[in-house]
């Protein structure tokens, strides 16, 4: 199997069985993620060198708008889009294996969780996973410590509180709080502060 079609799989949320193909090509992307996050988080590099590392993790061309402060993590990497002008800040764990995908101009918070797969609840078959992809629209700020969970869509303009678990999707022009996450304010215009 190859990267094409696993992220075709992923995208139709195909149930993934331990030892199956899809999973063995897991193993072996976590591999390749693994070297280029240890590169990443192994030395100091410009912002120039962050980018082009990030880039060949995801195999996506990053634009010159993009910013990572070190350390981040991923056991895949290969299942991450990412739009224009994205910030992630240190500590942010991406468990892409379902699908990350982050609109332009979102800013991600100091050790932000994206988890994109759930392992089957009954015991016999609990190595086997649900994969559910997350979708961040355009200029989302996500607070630090904050968990986006399988299958999220966050909309456009939407706030996550600091510490939140997001397990829903979330509106656009909202900001939500708490564990679980709740709508607790709508943004009602450009000039709204917090």
């Amino acid at each position: 199997m190859e990267i094409a079609e696993y992220k075709a799989r992923m995208a139709r949320r195909e149930y993934l069985t331990a030892g199956s193909g899809a999973h063995l090509l897991m193993h072996r992307a976590a591999e390749d993620a693994r070297r280029i996050v240890c590169e990443i988080n192994g030395a100091f590099h410009t912002a120039e060198e962050l980018r082009a590392l990030f880039s060949q993790l995801i195999g996506q061309e990053l634009d010159d708008g993009f910013a990572l402060f070190p350390p981040v993590y991923t056991d895949f990497g290969k299942n991450i889009t990412l739009g224009k002008r994205v910030f992630i800040n240190a500590g942010c764990c991406f468990q892409d294996q379902g699908g990350i995908f982050i609109g332009d101009d979102c800013l991600i918070g100091h050790q932000v969780v994206f988890a994109t797969l759930n392992h089957d609840l009954a015991p016999a078959r609990r190595k086997n996973m649900f994969p559910a992809p997350i979708h961040i629209g355009k200029n989302v700020w996500i607070g630090a410590h904050a968990t986006i969970l399988a299958g999220v869509s966050v909309g456009d303009n939407a706030v996550i509180a600091a510490g939140a678990v997001v397990s829903k999707d979330v509106p656009a022009n909202t900001v939500v709080a708490g564990v679980p996450a709740k709508v607790i304010k709508t943004i009602e215009n450009e000039e709204e502060r917090i």
